[in-house]
């Protein structure tokens, strides 16, 4: 039921976009078609990041990294910084 509300509010927004683009001059038009595209492909880079993130998350590739014994210590350097 909640997604049928959602899907109603953003049938509503799309009229009333669609309503003021009518309205508009040609060039005005198109300038606010050209903003839609880079909000939507914003939209698809956060997604396509999001879901590499997950990806990498998940993944065990680097597992292997969490066995291997530490190859050097405090001890091995010269100097320390910001201790």
């Amino acid at each position: 039921m909640n997604m049928k509300l959602f899907a109603m509010t953003k049938e509503l927004i799309i009229e009333r976009i669609l309503k003021a683009i009518n309205q508009l001059p040609d060039n005005k038009a198109e300038e606010t078609a050209d903003f839609a595209d880079f909000i939507s492909k914003r939209c698809e880079e956060q997604r396509l990041a999001e879901g590499i993130q997950q990806l990498l998350l998940n993944s065990q590739t680097f597992n292997f990294l969490k066995d291997e014994e530490d190859l050097y210590s405090k001890e091995d350097l010269k100097e320390l910084y910001n201790e």
